[in-house]
Protein backbone atom coordinates (compact mmCIF):
# COMPACT_ATOMS: atom_id res chain seq x y z
CA UNK A 1 0.00 0.00 0.00
CA UNK A 2 1.46 3.31 -0.99
CA UNK A 3 2.58 5.90 1.61
CA UNK A 4 0.80 8.75 2.22
CA UNK A 5 2.49 11.79 0.55
CA UNK A 6 3.21 14.05 3.50
CA UNK A 7 5.51 16.70 2.60
CA UNK A 8 8.47 15.90 5.18
CA UNK A 9 7.00 13.59 7.55
CA UNK A 10 9.00 13.12 10.76
CA UNK A 11 8.71 9.28 10.88
CA UNK A 12 9.04 7.50 7.79
CA UNK A 13 9.00 3.94 6.91
CA UNK A 14 8.94 2.25 3.65
CA UNK A 15 9.02 -1.48 2.34
CA UNK A 16 10.00 -2.31 5.72
CA UNK A 17 10.19 -5.90 5.56
CA UNK A 18 11.60 -8.00 9.19
CA UNK A 19 11.57 -11.88 9.92
CA UNK A 20 12.34 -14.11 12.86
CA UNK A 21 13.90 -17.03 11.75
CA UNK A 22 11.49 -18.66 8.87
CA UNK A 23 8.21 -16.05 10.50
CA UNK A 24 7.49 -12.81 8.05
CA UNK A 25 6.47 -10.48 10.67
CA UNK A 26 6.30 -7.51 8.25
CA UNK A 27 5.52 -7.65 4.79
CA UNK A 28 6.92 -4.54 3.33
CA UNK A 29 5.42 -2.22 5.92
CA UNK A 30 4.92 1.73 4.43
CA UNK A 31 3.94 3.80 7.30
CA UNK A 32 4.23 8.06 7.87
CA UNK A 33 4.05 10.47 10.84
CA UNK A 34 4.03 14.16 10.66
CA UNK A 35 5.82 16.28 13.13
CA UNK A 36 3.16 16.77 16.20
CA UNK A 37 0.47 14.18 14.56
CA UNK A 38 -0.61 11.80 16.47
CA UNK A 39 -1.08 8.37 14.75
CA UNK A 40 -2.22 5.21 15.93
CA UNK A 41 -1.75 1.53 14.76
CA UNK A 42 -4.28 -0.98 15.38
CA UNK A 43 -5.01 -4.51 14.38
CA UNK A 44 -5.60 -8.10 15.53
CA UNK A 45 -2.65 -10.00 17.70
CA UNK A 46 0.57 -11.01 15.88
CA UNK A 47 0.12 -8.53 12.84
CA UNK A 48 3.26 -6.81 13.60
CA UNK A 49 1.97 -3.52 14.89
CA UNK A 50 5.06 -3.49 17.82
CA UNK A 51 7.52 -4.32 15.73
CA UNK A 52 6.88 -1.25 13.67
CA UNK A 53 7.64 0.14 17.04
CA UNK A 54 10.54 -1.30 17.90
CA UNK A 55 11.99 -0.84 14.04
CA UNK A 56 11.94 2.49 14.47
CA UNK A 57 13.76 2.68 17.69
CA UNK A 58 16.48 0.49 16.27
CA UNK A 59 15.58 -2.51 19.31
CA UNK A 60 14.80 -4.13 16.38
CA UNK A 61 17.19 -4.66 12.90
CA UNK A 62 15.12 -4.50 9.81
CA UNK A 63 15.70 -7.06 6.99
CA UNK A 64 14.70 -4.92 4.55
CA UNK A 65 13.53 -1.09 3.20
CA UNK A 66 14.41 2.04 5.38
CA UNK A 67 13.43 3.79 8.41
CA UNK A 68 13.72 7.39 9.09
CA UNK A 69 13.68 9.72 11.94
CA UNK A 70 14.08 13.41 11.16
CA UNK A 71 17.27 13.12 9.37
CA UNK A 72 18.54 10.01 11.00
CA UNK A 73 18.21 6.89 8.98
CA UNK A 74 17.55 4.20 11.28
CA UNK A 75 18.69 1.46 9.02
CA UNK A 76 22.18 2.66 8.81
CA UNK A 77 25.07 0.43 9.65
CA UNK A 78 26.60 3.14 11.75
CA UNK A 79 23.80 4.29 13.16
CA UNK A 80 24.37 6.28 16.43
CA UNK A 81 21.78 4.15 18.43
CA UNK A 82 22.31 5.97 21.82
CA UNK A 83 21.78 9.39 20.02
CA UNK A 84 18.56 7.63 18.26
CA UNK A 85 17.34 6.98 21.71
CA UNK A 86 17.57 10.71 22.81
CA UNK A 87 15.39 11.62 20.23
CA UNK A 88 12.80 8.41 20.43
CA UNK A 89 11.09 7.71 23.75
CA UNK A 90 9.31 4.51 24.13
CA UNK A 91 7.15 3.13 26.71
CA UNK A 92 6.34 -0.51 27.16
CA UNK A 93 3.21 -1.96 28.82
CA UNK A 94 5.78 -3.39 31.17
CA UNK A 95 7.10 -0.55 33.97
CA UNK A 96 10.48 -1.71 33.82
CA UNK A 97 11.05 0.76 37.12
CA UNK A 98 14.08 -0.10 39.70
CA UNK A 99 12.11 -1.03 42.30
CA UNK A 100 14.87 -0.33 45.11
CA UNK A 101 14.88 3.09 43.28
CA UNK A 102 12.63 6.21 44.55
CA UNK A 103 10.23 7.70 41.86
CA UNK A 104 12.06 10.22 41.72
CA UNK A 105 15.80 7.94 41.20
CA UNK A 106 13.52 6.58 38.46
CA UNK A 107 13.02 9.52 36.48
CA UNK A 108 16.34 11.11 37.14
CA UNK A 109 18.90 8.10 36.18
CA UNK A 110 18.94 8.21 32.28
CA UNK A 111 19.44 12.09 32.51
CA UNK A 112 22.34 12.36 34.83
CA UNK A 113 23.85 8.89 33.60
CA UNK A 114 23.20 8.87 29.52
CA UNK A 115 22.81 12.36 29.10
CA UNK A 116 25.76 13.91 31.84
CA UNK A 117 22.73 16.84 32.68
CA UNK A 118 23.50 18.43 35.46
CA UNK A 119 21.85 17.17 38.72
CA UNK A 120 20.20 19.99 40.37
CA UNK A 121 18.47 21.03 36.74
CA UNK A 122 17.59 16.93 35.74
CA UNK A 123 15.55 17.11 39.19
CA UNK A 124 13.93 20.53 38.64
CA UNK A 125 12.87 18.78 35.32
CA UNK A 126 11.93 15.30 36.54
CA UNK A 127 9.60 16.64 39.49
CA UNK A 128 7.57 18.67 36.92
CA UNK A 129 7.21 15.81 34.93
CA UNK A 130 5.83 14.27 37.62
CA UNK A 131 3.06 16.79 38.46
CA UNK A 132 2.52 17.17 34.55
CA UNK A 133 1.40 13.04 35.25
CA UNK A 134 -0.17 13.64 38.21
CA UNK A 135 2.18 12.37 40.52
CA UNK A 136 3.81 15.17 42.58
CA UNK A 137 3.87 14.18 46.38
CA UNK A 138 5.07 10.61 44.86
CA UNK A 139 8.49 11.47 44.21
CA UNK A 140 9.79 9.37 47.41
CA UNK A 141 7.77 6.44 47.02
CA UNK A 142 9.26 3.20 45.79
CA UNK A 143 7.15 1.74 42.41
CA UNK A 144 6.13 -1.46 45.14
CA UNK A 145 3.84 1.27 46.84
CA UNK A 146 2.06 2.67 43.33
CA UNK A 147 -0.49 1.01 41.52
CA UNK A 148 -0.40 -0.32 38.17
CA UNK A 149 -1.50 3.27 36.30
CA UNK A 150 0.93 5.07 38.71
CA UNK A 151 3.60 3.08 37.56
CA UNK A 152 3.05 3.33 34.10
CA UNK A 153 2.81 7.14 34.33
CA UNK A 154 6.07 7.21 36.20
CA UNK A 155 7.80 5.28 33.68
CA UNK A 156 6.04 7.77 31.07
CA UNK A 157 7.51 11.09 33.17
CA UNK A 158 10.91 9.19 33.15
CA UNK A 159 10.82 8.60 28.95
CA UNK A 160 9.52 12.23 28.73
CA UNK A 161 12.85 13.40 31.09
CA UNK A 162 15.20 12.88 28.28
CA UNK A 163 13.60 15.24 26.14
CA UNK A 164 12.69 13.34 22.85
CA UNK A 165 11.67 14.72 19.82
CA UNK A 166 8.88 12.04 19.43
CA UNK A 167 7.13 8.82 21.69
CA UNK A 168 6.15 5.63 21.24
CA UNK A 169 3.43 3.77 23.28
CA UNK A 170 3.44 -0.11 22.73
CA UNK A 171 -0.07 -0.74 24.11
CA UNK A 172 0.72 0.82 27.79
CA UNK A 173 -2.82 -0.02 28.86
CA UNK A 174 -2.64 -3.99 28.28
CA UNK A 175 -1.91 -5.03 31.67
CA UNK A 176 -3.60 -2.48 33.69
CA UNK A 177 -7.58 -2.70 35.04
CA UNK A 178 -10.05 -0.76 33.79
CA UNK A 179 -9.89 1.65 36.52
CA UNK A 180 -6.32 2.80 35.82
CA UNK A 181 -6.60 2.69 31.97
CA UNK A 182 -8.46 6.15 31.92
CA UNK A 183 -6.01 7.89 33.66
CA UNK A 184 -2.96 6.75 31.82
CA UNK A 185 -4.89 7.41 28.55
CA UNK A 186 -5.61 11.12 30.16
CA UNK A 187 -2.00 11.51 30.40
CA UNK A 188 -0.79 10.32 27.08
CA UNK A 189 -3.87 12.68 25.73
CA UNK A 190 -2.30 15.83 27.56
CA UNK A 191 1.50 14.77 26.23
CA UNK A 192 0.05 14.87 22.44
CA UNK A 193 -2.17 18.08 23.29
CA UNK A 194 0.92 19.61 24.14
CA UNK A 195 2.53 18.87 20.72
CA UNK A 196 4.54 15.87 21.15
CA UNK A 197 4.58 13.86 17.83
CA UNK A 198 3.70 10.50 19.38
CA UNK A 199 2.93 7.01 17.25
CA UNK A 200 0.84 4.69 19.48
CA UNK A 201 -0.18 1.25 19.03
CA UNK A 202 -3.38 1.04 21.14
CA UNK A 203 -6.13 -1.82 21.54
CA UNK A 204 -8.39 0.95 22.91
CA UNK A 205 -10.52 1.91 20.05
CA UNK A 206 -12.35 5.18 21.91
CA UNK A 207 -9.66 6.14 22.77
CA UNK A 208 -7.94 5.48 19.28
CA UNK A 209 -10.97 7.77 18.25
CA UNK A 210 -10.67 10.65 20.31
CA UNK A 211 -6.69 11.53 20.07
CA UNK A 212 -5.57 10.20 16.99
CA UNK A 213 -5.00 12.32 13.35
CA UNK A 214 -3.96 9.42 11.59
CA UNK A 215 -4.99 5.57 11.81
CA UNK A 216 -3.40 2.48 10.68
CA UNK A 217 -4.81 -0.82 10.30
CA UNK A 218 -2.31 -3.52 10.55
CA UNK A 219 -3.24 -7.14 9.58
CA UNK A 220 -0.52 -10.44 8.62
CA UNK A 221 2.26 -7.91 8.64
CA UNK A 222 1.22 -5.39 6.30
CA UNK A 223 -0.71 -1.83 6.18
CA UNK A 224 -3.96 -2.82 4.86
CA UNK A 225 -5.68 0.30 5.40
CA UNK A 226 -4.59 3.85 6.50
CA UNK A 227 -6.35 7.54 6.43
CA UNK A 228 -7.69 10.49 8.90
CA UNK A 229 -8.58 8.38 11.87
CA UNK A 230 -12.27 9.44 11.87
CA UNK A 231 -12.61 8.59 8.37
CA UNK A 232 -11.08 4.67 9.09
CA UNK A 233 -13.27 4.77 12.03
CA UNK A 234 -16.57 6.01 10.29
CA UNK A 235 -16.17 4.76 7.16
CA UNK A 236 -13.52 1.76 6.68
CA UNK A 237 -12.90 1.01 2.61
CA UNK A 238 -11.23 -2.38 3.05
CA UNK A 239 -13.06 -5.71 3.73
CA UNK A 240 -10.78 -6.54 7.28
CA UNK A 241 -11.05 -3.52 8.40
CA UNK A 242 -14.63 -3.32 8.76
CA UNK A 243 -14.61 -7.64 10.26
CA UNK A 244 -12.00 -5.97 13.03
CA UNK A 245 -14.07 -2.55 13.82
CA UNK A 246 -17.58 -4.32 13.75
CA UNK A 247 -15.59 -6.74 17.12
CA UNK A 248 -14.13 -4.19 18.61
CA UNK A 249 -16.32 -1.18 18.28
Amino acid sequence: MKIRDLESPFIELRDVRKSFGTTAVLNGVDLAVGRSEVACIIGPSGSGKSTVLRCINALTRIDGGSVRVGDTRVDDPRLDTQALHRRVGIVFQGYNLFPHRTVLQNVMMAPIQVLGRERGEVQAQARALLAQVHLAGKENAYPGELSGGQQQRVAIARSLCMQPEVMLFDEVTAALDPETVKEVLGVIQEIAADGMTCLLVTHEMRFAREVADYLYFMDQGRVVEHGVAKDVFNAPVDARTRAFLDKVL
